[in-house]
Order: C-alpha cells, then sequence, then structure tokens
C-alpha cells in the first residue's frame, strides 16, 4: 500500500502539472485572442483593471471584470461541490475536472462556427465561462492539494523556489516540481499563442482535451486506489480470523489437556 500511495502522489504531480501546462495556454488564448484578458491568472487581470481604471491607453475594462467576477464564481462553485469530501482525488474531483476540460473543449470547438470579435458578447460569453472553468480547476486543484502547484499561478512556487533554494540557506526541497511548474506554464503559453495563429480555438481544444485526459487518468487511478484498499482490508480481515482461529485452537488444547490431567 505505501508503494501504491507513492506512485499515486507521483501521478497527482504529474496530472497537477500538465493542467499548469493548459493553464499556460488558455492564458495565451485570452490575452491574445480575447483582448488582453487573463482567464486564470487573476494577479494579472487585477493590475490590468487597475491601470484600465486609471485609464491607461487602450487597456480593456469589461473583459478583465468578466473574467474576474466569473473565476470567482466558478471558484465558489468547485469549493461547494468539493465541501466535506477527501482530501486528494475523489469522484468529485473527476466531475470537476471533466467540466472544466469539457466547457474548454466545447468552446474551442464552438469558436470554429462562431468567431469571437473583441468587444462583443460573444467574446464576453467565451470570457466569462474560461474564467469559471478556470476557478473550478483551482478549486479542484487545491483539494488535491499537490505542495508548490496550484495549476493557475506561479508567483508563490517562484517565491519558494527562490527563498527555500540552497543558495538562500534553505534545503532545496521541491525544488524539481517548482521548476517544472514554471517552465510547463511558460511552455503552453508560448505553445498557446503559436496555435493561436491556426485557429482561436485551437488552443482551447488542446487545453479541454489534455484537461478530459487528467479527469479521466485520475479516475482510473481512484479506481485503483480503492481495489487495493479492498484487498488490504480483506487481509487484515483474514489475518485476524487466523489469529483468533489459533487462540480458539490452542484454548481448547488447554482445556482438554486440563481435563485430561484431573481424570488422572
Amino acid at each position: 500500500m505505501k508503494r501504491f500511495r507513492r506512485n499515486q502522489a507521483r501521478m497527482h504531480l504529474v496530472m497537477m502539472l500538465t493542467l499548469t501546462f493548459t493553464t499556460g495556454i488558455i492564458d495565451a488564448v485570452g490575452y491574445l485572442g480575447l483582448d488582453r484578458v487573463f482567464t486564470a491568472n487573476m494577479t494579472g487581470n487585477v493590475v490590468i483593471l487597475g491601470m484600465a481604471i486609471a485609464q491607461a491607453d487602450g487597456l480593456p475594462i469589461v473583459g478583465p471584470i468578466v473574467a474576474l467576477a466569473a473565476f470567482l464564481l466558478g471558484a465558489a462553485i468547485g469549493g461547494r461541490v468539493l465541501r466535506g469530501g477527501r482530501v486528494g482525488w475523489s469522484g468529485r474531483s473527476t466531475i470537476s475536472f471533466g467540466v472544466t476540460g469539457g466547457v474548454l473543449l466545447g468552446l474551442g470547438v464552438s469558436t470554429f462556427f462562431f468567431v469571437p470579435e473583441e468587444n462583443t458578447p460573444w467574446a464576453f460569453t467565451i470570457t466569462g465561462l474560461l474564467g469559471a472553468a478556470m476557478g473550478l480547476q483551482a478549486a479542484a486543484a487545491r483539494k488535491i492539494a499537490v505542495a508548490d502547484v496550484t495549476t493557475v499561478v506561479v508567483t508563490s512556487t517562484i517565491v519558494g523556489l527562490a527563498s527555500e533554494s540552497k543558495l538562500a540557506g534553505g534545503t532545496g526541497k521541491n525544488f524539481p516540481r517548482r521548476v517544472l511548474a514554471v517552465v510547463l506554464i511558460l511552455a503552453g503559453a508560448g505553445v498557446g499563442a503559436l496555435l493561436l495563429q491556426v485557429h482561436i480555438g485551437v488552443g482551447m481544444g488542446v487545453a479541454g482535451g489534455l484537461t478530459l485526459l487528467v479527469a479521466l487518468a485520475g479516475h482510473l487511478l481512484r479506481e485503483r486506489r480503492k481495489e487495493v484498499e479492498a484487498r488490504e482490508a480483506e487481509a487484515r480481515e483474514a489475518e485476524v480470523a487466523a489469529v483468533g482461529s489459533a487462540d480458539t485452537q490452542e484454548a481448547r488444547s488447554a482445556t482438554s489437556g486440563a481435563n485430561g490431567a484431573a481424570r488422572a
């Protein structure tokens, strides 16, 4: 069981890093294809919104507000759905990531039929749905609780990378995963920008497909965990039964011996 748990932890890390990559794709699509809007990185969104309110030239206001509000709504829904569940992957995690992937993939397909134009209701609808999906993903990833990998932001990861590095006198704990998280969101953004040159829907489709694969992998891993736990429980029950049987046999032998001595 210990070996399985180690493998499970590694798989959770791989899955969350995959979602970090897809986040980079989605943010590139939002920023470059939806009038400079981040649908996952809310820090960037808030900064853009602040500058726009201060009337910085050409910066959008409506898009960042829509994305921020939708992200909050998605995270709230995720928190409600996942509340009370066990830490780690659960059936609710599968549903949450499945919904996120389905929304991304569905939006990607829809844009091939209805191409969004900047500052139109359809573009704001896409922005809102992407924001809600990423908020839901963030809440679900938080429940998985993979250290240093939130899937939607790497600022705290970079802080940990530097402040806990050996250069800073730290242990360098989780150094590889922190580096991977930063590299993957960077790579995702680059891939998203390249895919945008093909069509705005391609990046969303790729991100959605990968997210659905993560949901499937998590579900299969959860089912495997249940099987391992069931076998372990059966083994414990068999061991207890065997010990009980041995104790009973020993007691009977002792009783027989005592009776024989008494008759003698």
